[in-house]
């Protein structure tokens, strides 16, 4: 596989987020996919990592069947270079990305040694110094696999709905992360906003709890509205920036990417 040259001159090297929940069921990975083209409409070199140890499924939402996955790369069978995938963008808009599979739904890797995953975080930290951004899609919840992948990336946003049980989770994961590395402070995403009002009401929950209980003020990076259109791009499998390029939930991703890059560019 070759891997691409920088092209982009918004940044550093190798800006690299993993996307967290605290649950499962909060639209993590298609979030991350979205991310993932929408960053690649703004000419960014663009590599998603399914980086869910346990019960990966990007390859199954994207409608992906790869010669190698993450199982593979831990195996010794190939180099993590190797398990590049190439996504394509629709014909109208460009938005194509590059994607690393997990082994889908086997939950082979869920239980890999500390000093398999700190192997794989230094070679996914490396790979996506060849690229404008990588996104690394984390498994839900704080285990140490997923804590340990979360500290490789340069930000970590934590997903979360208007549900209690979101909330809490989301809570739990970031106590944890900070348990690790006081200095981590994740960006917040709501997700399948069913209103602005609603997203900003579990926000504040979720940061009324994360000052109380932390000493610690999380930031609002973006809410993305509740959206048919999401689904639908999922039982297409194929990525939303191919599908449905214009949708409402779209162009919310597309207002998070260019608020993440005016982070990026002041950082």
């Amino acid at each position: 596989m070759k891997i691409p040259v920088k092209t982009s001159s918004t940044g550093p090297a190798g800006r690299m987020l993993a996307i967290a929940s605290g649950k499962g069921g909060v639209g993590k990975t298609a979030l991350a996919s979205a991310l993932a083209g929408a960053f690649s409409l703004k000419g960014e070199q663009t590599l998603l990592i399914d980086g869910d140890l346990g019960m990966a499924n990007i390859d199954v939402q994207l409608g992906l069947q790869p010669d190698a996955d993450l199982a593979a790369v831990l195996a010794g069978e190939v180099l993590l270079e190797d398990a590049v995938q190439r996504v394509m963008g629709g014909a109208i808009r460009a938005g194509g990305f590059d994607v690393i599979s997990g082994r889908s739904g086997s939950g082979a890797l869920a239980d890999l040694k500390v000093e398999a995953v700190g192997r794989l975080a230094a070679g996914i930290a490396a790979l996506s110094l060849y690229y404008d951004r990588a996104i690394l899609d984390l498994a839900a919840g704080a285990d140490h696999s997923t804590l340990r992948l979360a500290m490789a990336a340069d930000d970590v946003i934590i997903v979360i709905n208007d549900e209690p049980t979101s909330l809490t989770d989301a809570y739990a994961f970031v106590k944890t992360l900070r348990r690790r590395d006081d200095s981590a402070a994740p960006l917040v995403v709501v997700n399948n906003a069913p209103s602005k009002e609603a997203a900003l009401s579990a926000y504040g929950a979720f940061r009324k709890t994360c000052e109380s209980f932390l000493g610690f003020t999380p930031q609002l990076a973006g809410t993305i509205a509740h959206d048919m259109a999401i689904p639908d791009a999922i039982r297409a499998q194929m990525p939303l920036v191919q599908r449905h390029p214009n949708c409402e939930a779209f162009r919310d991703v597309e207002k998070l990417v260019g608020h993440l890059a005016q982070g990026r560019e002041a950082a």
